[in-house]
């Protein structure tokens, strides 16, 4: 599926509107948790009504964050 999406200005964002085509596609609605994810070659991956990947992108911050002194050093 390849759809083309518009930006559109939502008074000081910018927010972008997903067709119900996409939102039946991510089981998505409107309320539910949308995670956007950064691949490692540059993509970007959306993920939706994921209980699971929240807790864990929750977790993983935890450590990025006690840890980001170490992660620095060791990224050099």
């Amino acid at each position: 599926m390849v759809l083309a999406l518009k930006l559109r200005k939502v008074g000081n964002s910018v927010g972008l509107v997903l067709p119900k085509e996409a939102l039946a596609r991510l089981q998505a609605g409107a309320g539910d948790a949308i995670y956007l994810t950064e691949g490692g070659d540059g993509t970007l991956r959306i993920t939706a009504n994921d209980p699971e990947f929240g807790r864990q992108m929750e977790a993983a911050e935890g450590i990025i964050r006690r840890y980001r002194n170490t992660l620095k050093e060791l990224a050099k």
